[in-house]
């Protein structure tokens, strides 16, 4: 972890407002404890309520493959360095199909031995977008050769949001929760 103390540190959930409490069980996965990553952006409520439209459309809504999306997801986490968001994420790479052996293939990125010529693209576009706000004419024409438009931008925009995400999470030390891991 960059910081070993949050800058932000999470509310307790008993000390919420009914406007938090109702907001924070709206951005946390059903039937599970609240994250500290809830737990601390709920200390801007509004923020929040409205981040978690778009993130929920990333993360559930979106058309692209939840393999593929987690693949992208876990790169930015990686080249981010957002241990937060490589932990949680490692869960729900899994349960999409992920092995260890792909997540740590992850770290080494597109050009690791293993990959398929679409998951190659898939990590060559995010480091792209990563390093330079931009993916190149002959990435962007592999993944068109697997993706429709909606898929293309959903992938955009996934990436975009998981930097996000990345910088927020570093920057406000928000800590793993119990249970996972980091790099």
């Amino acid at each position: 972890m960059r910081l070993s103390e949050p800058r932000v540190p999470p509310l307790d959930p008993g000390s919420l407002t009914d406007e938090q409490r109702e907001i924070a069980i709206k951005a946390s996965p059903p039937d599970s404890d609240l994250l500290n990553i809830t737990k601390t952006l709920v200390r801007h409520p509004k923020l929040l309520k409205r981040w978690n439209v778009f993130a929920g459309h990333v993360l559930v809504k979106s058309s692209l493959p939840p393999r593929e999306r987690e693949i992208a997801i876990l790169r930015v986490g990686w080249l981010c360095r957002a241990e937060y968001e490589w932990a949680q994420h490692v869960v729900i790479g899994r349960q999409c199909g992920l092995d260890d052996e792909a997540i740590e293939r992850i770290k080494a990125g597109p050009d690791a031995p293993g990959w398929t010529a679409h998951e190659s693209a898939i990590l060559r576009a995010t480091d792209e977008l990563h390093e330079d706000s931009f993916i190149g004419d002959e990435t962007w024409a592999a993944l068109a050769a697997a993706w429709s438009e909606e898929q293309l931008m959903d992938f955009i925009f996934a990436v975009g949001q998981y930097r996000l995400v990345s910088m927020a999470l570093n920057t406000l030390g928000v800590q793993i929760d119990p249970g996972l891991r980091g790099f």
